[in-house]
């Protein structure tokens, strides 16, 4: 195996594009994954480290009136002061558990960032200093308790409020074997876009702390600690967000990194989250390390649309957010609801390196069949010269909100779309389905960490897409299981210029009636006093 500590910014790249085409699906057979499963062997979703000091947050959320307008910048909110009630609140809508669902004996949590098959494998943790009624140091974030574990007890040089990200990458792989860093990069993106919107509604900004490298981010969070993991699974360092409280003083200004002065102390040893794993996937291991590196810059919101927001409360729209499982084939989508969704995820979408084409299965007043929306006008060339075959590129008079929208090709995908998402119904009877494509070969050849950029810029625009789903009264389903060449060849795309890395579908949701719901946190007082 090629010993990426020595090995140049080629081979880097090499090991992470080798990795992307051996994962591929494919008609004849899926990326390699574990041959069977047991789901009462399913590893933990819960990483916590016994003998760490922990601080139960309040619960918060009740208590917050925001509209959902403030979570597209549409509607400015006066920032609330930064303590232990809104850095509760924060992450109570951002990675904490949203609801506790139950079926005859079974019980699971479904937390506010969405996760591939619910696994979670993203870890959060608080770097903190100066804030109310929160210990100095460095924190790991427990969702199933919403408190914060003290693991690094230490001064910072500044006062402030970062959050860390970090992979556990076998919570993926245990289901989804060597496709799972995909998806766990997916996530990340997810995890980033909850941040970003849980800010928002208190009148915060959350900015991605660029230049830091992934192994300075793992030894500030102490995921380098051999000697306190053990035989438990190793997480690897992924993000650092600075929480910025006063928007305004921080505009256009550095951001910051924390930096701990003085011998820190450490407490808590992590837990083992499966005492007998199947299988081992070293290809992960070798494209995690490959795709290392220096973080880049990163916009998590992107501009304001111009449409109106739908009339809703921001967090009673986080806390029921669902991935959908069935649709309503038959039920049809607003014309006006599409547009709106359409400009709210183009904001994002023109922050980053990647573009949208929408399958329109049943949108009303609009014909269906394949569109794009490219991230810049100018992106339009090079997505033209891409795309070989008859494509009309034709302007859609129907959305003069959305001007940058294109009509390719009319017609009804629904079967082609449900046979390119791994046979999935959920992808033929939304009223539409979403693909990702990004900027690839070039760019993760220049960089690879740009490798794990793509997929967190396409959560992003996934996690935009849901709370737009859920405020227009429709849900949203992330779709990682997709024949990726399949849809290359009817895209006429060749070579690896522009990958597709993400689906995303859009309906009407049925719900299981059999499945029961009750609120998160049963028995844990509520605050219901504004912030």
């Amino acid at each position: 195996m090629l010993d990426i500590a020595e090995g140049n910014l080629r081979e880097r790249a090499e090991v992470v594009l080798a990795y992307h085409r051996r994962t591929k699906h494919r008609q004849d057979g899926y990326a390699a994954g574990p041959e069977t499963l047991d789901w009462d062997a399913q590893p933990s979703p819960y990483r916590h480290f016994a003998g760490a000091p922990v601080t139960l947050l309040p619960l918060v959320s009740d208590g917050i009136e925001t509209p959902f307008a403030a979570l597209t910048g549409q509607c400015p909110v006066t920032p609330v002061a930064p303590d232990v009630r809104s850095v509760g609140a924060l992450l109570e809508l951002s990675l904490g558990l949203a609801a506790i669902k139950e079926y005859g004996p079974d019980r699971w949590a479904l937390r506010c960032n969405p996760s591939s098959g619910n696994l979670h494998p993203t870890e959060g943790y608080i770097v903190a200093r100066g804030i109310g009624g929160i210990p100095d140091g460095v924190h790991h974030y427990r969702p199933a308790e919403h408190g914060l574990e003290l693991r690094r007890s230490t001064i910072l040089e500044r006062p402030g409020l970062w959050i860390g990200l970090s992979s556990i990458h076998w919570r993926e792989a245990w289901k989804y074997g060597e496709r799972a860093f995909r998806y766990c990069q997916l996530d990340v993106g997810h995890a980033l876009g909850a941040i970003a919107a849980a800010c928002s509604l208190l009148g915060w900004r959350a900015r991605v702390v660029p230049g830091i490298g992934t192994d300075a981010l793992g030894a500030l969070l102490g995921l380098d600690r051999e000697h306190e993991f053990g035989r438990a699974e190793r997480e690897d360092p992924e993000v650092l967000v600075h929480i910025e409280a006063d928007p305004k003083q921080a505009a256009g200004g550095d951001i910051p990194a924390p930096k701990c002065v003085g011998e820190p102390r450490w407490a808590g040893v992590a837990n083992l989250l499966d005492p007998h794993p199947m299988y081992r996937w070293p290809t992960i291991d070798s494209v995690a390390e490959a795709s290392r590196g220096r973080i880049g810059s990163l916009d998590l919101l992107g501009n304001a649309p111009a449409s109106d927001a739908p009339d809703a409360r921001a967090t009673e729209i986080i806390l029921q957010r669902r991935s959908a499982q069935r649709y309503a084939r038959d039920h049809a989508m607003n014309l006006g609801t599409f547009s709106r969704v359409l400009d709210s995820a183009s904001q994002v979408l023109g922050e980053s390196e990647l573009h949208l084409l929408a399958f329109v299965h049943n949108v009303e007043g609009l014909e269906n069949g394949l569109y794009a929306l490219p991230a810049h006008a100018t992106d339009e060339t090079r997505l033209r010269a891409a795309m070989e075959g008859d494509l009309a590129w034709q302007e859609v008079p129907e959305l003069p909100g959305v001007p940058a929208l294109r009509l390719l090709a009319k017609g009804d995908f629904r079967k082609l779309v449900r046979a390119l998402c791994c046979h999935q119904p959920i992808a033929a009877d939304a009223c539409v389905t979403f693909s990702m494509i990004a900027d690839f070969g070039d760019a993760i050849a220049a960089d690879p960490w740009r490798y794990r950029k793509v997929h967190w810029q396409a959560g992003l625009i996934g996690q935009r897409l849901y709370l737009e789903a859920e405020a227009s009264g429709h849900a949203g389903t992330g779709i990682g299981c997709f024949l990726d060449d399949e849809i290359h060849r009817v895209l006429g795309l060749t070579g690896e210029t522009f990958q597709t890395v993400y689906h995303f579908a859009m309906g009407r949701a049925l719900t299981d009636g059999r499945i029961s719901s009750v609120p998160a946190y049963p028995g844990r007082f509520r605050l219901e006093a504004r912030l």
